[in-house]
């Protein structure tokens, strides 16, 4: 802190940081920032990026009037792609009811599609151990596989690894990255596992541990993953 306030005394210079660019939608109801990604033609991280606050995979969830940034340019185009979609298209959501005795791993264990107790707990603002109680709601998030299902005849946005905010989105890098043979670089987020990461890639886990030359399937949060496509 005394060095951010004087940073000339300590012999520091500041390069003045570019301002971001970018348009705002306003939103009524949370959608997956997969689609969100999809629809603009970039990344979930330069989503994020963009909205720092956005540290999950949805916009919040009760917020009837949340003001999302997009890159500059795209605001339109997903404000049209918004209107025409469906409900279930926008957000991986579907509830739970917690009955006596029930925990977030067992719970996992009853969910269809492969969901982690992991990422229900991520999605509760919980711990995977965290006691519930007969009654309480959970929000059950759907695998990226399951919520793409839902436009077949789109291929699932890839989420390429972090890269500066830009004024301008570029459509073909998301579109390139998903459908040529490169090599794509995935930033770890708190809550991922192997098995949600070899999922949203449409992969398996033996194959990302042996490109990365894991021994074991314990990843750490902010951690850089090659996959290859």
């Amino acid at each position: 802190m005394i060095i951010g306030r004087n940073p000339a005394q300590y012999g520091f210079e500041l390069a003045t940081a570019q301002a971001l660019t970018y348009d705002k939608v306003t939103i009524n109801r949370p959608i997956d920032l997969r689609r969100v990604a999809e629809w603009t033609g970039t990344s979930v991280d330069e989503i994020q990026s963009l909205n720092p606050e956005l540290r999950r995979w949805t916009t919040p969830l009760r917020d009837p009037s949340y003001e999302l940034r997009v890159p500059t340019g795209t605001s339109n185009l997903f404000q049209d792609r918004l209107t025409a979609s469906a409900g279930e298209e926008l957000a991986s959501l579907k509830w739970h009811t917690v009955r006596k005795g029930e925990t977030i791993t067992a719970i996992a264990r009853k969910v269809r599609g492969g969901v982690t107790a992991t990422e229900i707990a991520e999605a509760n603002n919980l711990a995977v151990r965290s006691k519930l109680r007969a009654g309480q709601e959970l929000l059950i998030p759907r695998p990226p596989a399951a919520l793409m299902a839902t436009r077949p005849e789109r291929a699932a946005p890839a989420v390429v690894a972090s890269r500066p905010v830009t004024g301008t989105a570029t459509v073909p890098d998301a579109v390139r990255a998903s459908n040529s043979n490169t090599t794509t670089y995935y930033r770890v987020k708190r809550g991922d596992t192997l098995s949600s990461i070899a999922r949203l890639f449409n992969t398996s886990v033996d194959k990302i541990k042996t490109w990365n030359r894991l021994r074991g399937n314990t990843i750490a949060a902010g951690a850089r993953l090659m996959i290859r496509r």
